[in-house]
């Protein structure tokens, strides 16, 4: 009677720890799963802008206020990442709004080929965490100046490490060979970056919008370094087209409110480009 009471404690107890081990278990893996659906069936699409070099979160507001005039409105999320990866935000993502403006800053902005590597890592901390939190599984991507430098590197060295794809960037006066106007003399970056082109999704589709003043450059970046992204992008993203604007607005820190690439946004980066009865004109 003592042995049987005995395997019968001992049964229990093994029973007891089976089940500890089983309920918790059980609760993660099916949050897990419903974390999973929640991003495959996610709608949200949203644009992600991110500035160039001692550019703040505020850089975009003249554009988004713009295009919001020109079409059906969308929300904007404004955030700073820290130096130790932390966010600070402002604004907000509008109930079934599927398709917000997030811009993504940096606390060091500094110029640099350094600070622009730190950067792409900062900038994949927080798209992991708002990818995460808003549940998209796709997105589109505006850089301008090194903006676009940050997330070129972001596709070529942390993209792969994320289920969210990029299907559209449009970089605006980006130089990819930085401040050299000569394409056969190619800095450390731009050898960087054409080592790592491979990485890039083949789905993608690019964007290079450069613009010029003297019809060298935009006051600040030699158009001839912007004409470098073919070197990375070309042969290896779905597709890669560049495009050159002059005239108004076409030095360097006036491209973001330049109408003709206001229009270039509207028309090619948003999933529905005209309210009903307004098309955008990018012909000038």
């Amino acid at each position: 009677m003592i042995k049987w009471t005995r395997y019968l404690g001992f049964t229990t107890l093994v029973l007891a720890v089976c089940l500890a081990i089983f309920i918790p278990a059980t609760t993660w893996m099916h949050r897990q799963v419903k974390n999973a659906q929640g991003i495959h069936d996610s709608r949200m699409a949203p644009i992600i802008l991110v500035p160039g070099s001692s550019a703040t979160q505020n850089r975009f507001n003249s554009l988004v206020t713009t295009l919001n005039q020109r079409t059906q409105g969308h929300s904007k999320l404004l955030v700073t990442v820290k130096t130790d990866g932390t966010l600070t935000t402002q604004g907000h993502i509008a109930p079934r709004d599927f398709e917000p403006y997030i811009v993504i800053a940096f606390e060091n902005n500094q110029d640099g080929y350094n600070n622009i590597k730190k950067q792409a890592k900062w900038f994949s901390l927080a798209f992991n965490e708002l990818s995460a939190k808003y549940h998209f599984n796709h997105f589109n991507a505006i850089g301008h100046s090194n903006g676009g430098l940050i997330l070129t590197l972001f596709l070529t060295k942390y993209a792969k490490q994320s289920a969210v794809t990029m299907n559209k960037l449009m970089t605006i006066g980006t130089p990819y060979n930085l401040e050299e106007s000569n394409s056969h003399n190619r800095t450390q970056m731009l050898t960087d970056l054409i080592k790592a082109r491979n990485q890039l999704p083949k789905s993608l589709t690019v964007y290079s919008l450069a613009g010029t003043q003297t019809y060298d450059d935009d006051g600040i970046v030699p158009l001839a370094s912007v004409e470098c992204g073919k070197y990375i992008f070309q042969h290896q993203v779905k597709h890669y087209t560049q495009i050159t604007v002059s005239g108004d607005q076409a030095n360097h820190s006036d491209l973001p409110q330049n109408q003709e690439i206001e229009g270039y946004i509207q028309q090619y980066m948003l999933t529905q480009p005209n309210q009903a009865g307004v098309h955008a004109d990018i012909s000038k």
